[in-house]
Parts: C-alpha cells; sequence; structure tokens
C-alpha cells in the first residue's frame, strides 16, 4: 500500500497502527455521519499497454476532523459495529460522483455480515459503470465463506466483479485466496516496494503475476512511486498500474503521468 494512501478496508494489524487516534470521549459517534459528511477522491488505475486510465478506485475522506484519518474513521466504526452503516454514504458519494466511469470500491469485511450491502436499493445497484468490489487479502482468507457468499450474491446482483486487493501483504495462502476465482487482483505495496532492486523479488513478483492471469485474474501493481519500479512491473508482465507515480488521488480525478 502507497504511503499514507486511503483505504476502505484494512487488516487488523493496520487499524492498530492509527497514529492520529482521539481520545474516544472526544469524538462523535459514526453512526450519525451521512453522505454530507463524506468525500471522496479518485486515484486512476492505468493500462501497462496504453498508459491510458482503464479504472478508478474511489477513497473516502472523513470531513470531520476527529476522522481525518480514513484509519481512525473506520477504527472507530468497527468499534461501533457500524462499517455497514457508513458503507452506505461513502457508495452513495462515490457513485454520484462517478456516474458511467469503470470503478472500484473497497468493502469493509464487517459489511460482510450486515444488511446495509445486500439491499436492493445500495447505491451500488444504481451505478451505470462497470463495478469492481474489492476485498483485502487478509478478509478474503479470514472470512472465506462469506466472501464466497455474500460479494457473489452482490456481485450477481449488480454485475459487479470481486477483486481482491493488498496480495503479497502476508496475510494468508494464495491458494485459497485464488479459491474465491477473483475477476482482479491487486499486488500489495510490500512487493512493488524496489521492486527494480532486488532480482529474487522480481522472479517471485513475475511468479505471481503470471499464476492469477493463469488462473483468469487481471493483476494491478499497486504503490507505484518511482520509474524504475514503474519499468519493472511492466516487465513482471502485469496488467495495469496504480500509485503516486501515475496518479495521486484526488477530485476531480487526476490527470496522468506516464513516464515510460
Amino acid at each position: 500500500m502507497a504511503r499514507d494512501r486511503a483505504r476502505w478496508t484494512f487488516s487488523a494489524d493496520q487499524l492498530q497502527s492509527v497514529t492520529e487516534e482521539i481520545p474516544r470521549e472526544e469524538a462523535r459517534s459514526t453512526r450519525l455521519i451521512t453522505s454530507a459528511d463524506i468525500d471522496v477522491v479518485f486515484q486512476p488505475i492505468v493500462s501497462m499497454q496504453t498508459g491510458k486510465q482503464w479504472a478508478t478506485e474511489a477513497l473516502v475522506r472523513c470531513k470531520w476532523p476527529e476522522y481525518k484519518s480514513p484509519l481512525a474513521l473506520f477504527e472507530a466504526a468497527e468499534r461501533e459495529r457500524a462499517c455497514g452503516r457508513l458503507g452506505r454514504p461513502i457508495r452513495e458519494v462515490a457513485v454520484s460522483r462517478a456516474a458511467g466511469s469503470r470503478l472500484f470500491m473497497n468493502i469493509h469485511p464487517e459489511e460482510l455480515s450486515s444488511r446495509w450491502l445486500v439491499r436492493p436499493d445500495d447505491p451500488l445497484t444504481f451505478h451505470e459503470g462497470e463495478l469492481y468490489l474489492e476485498i483485502t487479502e487478509s478478509a478474503a482468507f479470514e472470512y472465506f465463506d462469506l466472501c464466497r457468499s455474500v460479494l457473489r450474491e452482490v456481485c450477481r446482483r449488480t454485475s459487479a466483479h470481486l477483486v481482491v486487493d493488498d496480495l503479497g501483504a502476508g496475510h494468508s495462502n494464495l491458494r485459497r485466496v485464488l479459491d474465491l476465482e477473483p475477476a482482479v487482483v491487486k499486488l500489495d505495496r510490500e512487493l512493488i516496494r524496489e521492486l527494480d532492486k532486488s532480482r529474487r523479488q522480481f522472479v517471485l513478483v513475475k511468479a505471481v503475476v503470471e499464476l492469477c492471469k493463469d488462473l483468469g485474474a487481471q493483476v494491478v501493481c499497486e504503490g507505484i512511486e518511482t520509474v524504475d519500479e514503474l519499468k519493472a512491473v511492466r516487465d513482471t508482465g502485469a496488467d495495469y498500474a496504480q500509485g503516486y507515480l501515475v496518479a495521486r488521488p484526488g477530485y476531480p480525478p487526476p490527470s496522468i503521468n506516464w513516464p515510460i
């Protein structure tokens, strides 16, 4: 994951690492958050073949100062068992801003067991563009049965595609995650950092890319921050690139830098 990058879904380790935590008695309940309190920015996902935008990922921002950090926001929502409720206004804003686009949306693992995501009036149902639903590698492993049942049902109802995010973050068994048959796999920043400087790392990433593609999944490499990393990603055969080098998150969606 790129530095300081806002996510909607987080591992337990990431949630424990929040550095901007506000004392609980000073923070308002996330159950009070509405779409008016939510901002959503977008980060392009770029084709390695053309250097042009292929899709965009929605990333949440909260306007409340105590939840300036998305990590703090979701830690509080998790504590209040309100992740499902919070996901609804986030999707409202994202879908309204990204009409007609190929959109990647993150799903918090706790939403899998709530009723919010499966409601027929959920904003996902009304998105007119192609839709991709992201679940982290750790969540795909820990909530495998829920991912297989709930997300597959949501994908069937909305014609969305399943995405496994942060693959290679070290949480799970690769085979088990790929048993979910995702349409897209996103490789974690930890696999991409200084990819150009380590032959062993490059061989590993290239093998993972080939395996994913052999099993029918397209591959996005995340967190690309240098030109040399981008060139190394290209040489692995990955389909798409995402990271600060290519484009930082923003709204309206930022322009693309393609230096190769």
